[in-house]
């Protein structure tokens, strides 16, 4: 009977075939110890030599790493292993033998495994990360389906800015300019008015020049827009929708945590509702801590953003950011028009933003006044502006960062591996 690894405790004293991969061995005496890999996850399978015969033992023995077989044997229990079985080795084919396998299991550093990725991702640590990518997901689109929300896919080539930056990758669309989508979020808000609440996932693109762990050129987002939500209500959803993707982890990826040595008893703390500090609590706060150069107006960086959140452990929204400091659509506070109706979401342990939101201007003058303070003019702004003309109501959105959001709650510490195929600023393969 056919089956794969994530499977075989379904066929518990079942004589099982599998598809795998030779992940490592080992060997004592007349008994060899293979570790097994078939994608869906990993198992021991024990060769003992008077079983299988001097032949068939000799040639396992002799097995090099990534090879692929097909293995036969009975799935017994194994409390020892992480999957709770192991399997006892009747019998293999051997489909293809590897050679000279690059990756092996001491230590290579950071360039060679980025110029190996596309072998890099066959390890246990690299596929527990992609589990949890997985997972996220999942877990990404069971909230949004289960809170009404309906999922659109906005245009990757774009006319303009959807922040009003130069950060863009440009291209040719026939006679005219085109650029890579760095953000869904206008063309939502237009989908918004149609539909009322709506959200899409997928990639982003930002010709930043940086080399910091937490950014990527091309990276994936989780856009939601509200219709008839202030920030308050969507700060609400935003807490609740980070909860139930760590919940989730936990819930369907405790293998994968263990691999990847996190502490779970951080993530278990993770419990909407979340705290809350405007810009002004976070500036004094900063100060208070010695970052003697920050002024009001300063955007934060990451040693900013870190000394706040080792000041909580569950994640903190900063809130009523100066207006100055962020994107032109942004809905000014009523009670005070320097700051606007915005919030960032800083994860825990230093893994700093992974959620920006903000209610959005309705009021069509309001936005006519940003168009001209912010030179934005032609058609790849004015359908933008209509949306305001035409039963304009309160609306707000945020956008969450995929690969953020995974390092954060794998622990993984550097962005890179949250992707399968990381695009950086020396780098556009594998």
């Amino acid at each position: 009977m056919k089956t794969t690894i994530a499977e075989v405790g379904k066929h518990v004293n079942e004589s099982v075939t599998i598809g795998v991969w030779l992940h490592n061995k080992r060997s004592s005496g007349k008994i060899a110890f293979l570790q097994l890999r078939d994608g869906t996850g990993f198992i021991q399978g024990v060769i003992v030599k008077s079983v299988v015969g001097e032949e068939l033992f000799e040639q396992a023995k002799h097995l090099n790493q990534e090879s692929s077989l097909y293995v036969t044997g009975e799935v017994v229990k194994d409390d020892r292993s992480p999957l709770g079985y192991e399997l006892q080795v009747s019998g293999f084919e051997i489909i293809q033998e590897a050679h000279d396998y690059p990756i092996t299991p001491k230590e290579h550093g950071p360039e060679f495994l980025m110029d190996h990725r596309h072998l890099w991702l066959r390890s246990k640590k690299q596929h527990a990360i992609m589990k949890i990518r997985n997972e996220i997901i999942r877990a990404t689109y069971e909230f949004f389906n289960d809170e009404g929300f309906v999922k659109i896919d906005p245009p990757i080539l774009t006319g303009a800015s959807a922040e009003g930056t130069t950060e863009l990758f440009h291209t040719k669309y026939f006679d005219e300019d085109a650029y890579l989508s760095q953000s869904g979020q206008l063309y939502l808000e237009a989908a918004a008015m149609a539909l009322g609440k709506v959200f899409s996932f997928g990639p982003t693109f930002r010709a930043e020049k940086s080399k910091t762990r937490r950014h990527l050129i091309e990276f994936w987002m989780i856009e939601p827009e509200m219709a008839f939500m202030d920030h308050d209500d969507s700060l609400v959803i935003q807490e609740n929708y980070v909860q139930h993707l760590v919940q989730s982890v936990l819930k369907n990826c405790d293998m994968e945590l263990d691999v990847l040595e996190r502490d779970k008893e951080q993530l278990k703390k993770i419990k909407a509702p979340f705290p809350r500090i405007t810009y002004d609590e976070a500036i004094e706060f900063l100060k208070k801590e010695g970052f003697e150069d920050i002024d009001w107006g300063d955007d934060f960086g990451a040693p900013h953003e870190t000394a706040i959140a080792e000041a909580h452990d569950q994640p903190v929204f900063i809130t009523h950011f100066p207006t100055e400091i962020k994107a032109f659509y942004m809905q000014p506070d009523p009670t005070n028009e320097k700051v606007a109706l915005c919030a960032d979401l800083i994860a825990p342990e230093g893994y700093g933003e992974i959620i920006g939101g903000s209610e959005r201007i309705y009021d069509y003058e309001l936005m006519k006044k940003r168009y001209e303070e912010h030179g934005l003019e032609g058609p790849a702004y004015e359908w933008y502006l209509q949306l305001r003309e035409y039963g304009s109501v309160p609306h707000s959105g945020f956008g969450l960062g995929l690969e953020r959001t995974v390092a954060w709650i794998s622990g993984t510490e550097h962005i890179r591996e949250t992707i399968p195929f990381p695009r950086l600023l020396n780098r556009l393969y594998p």
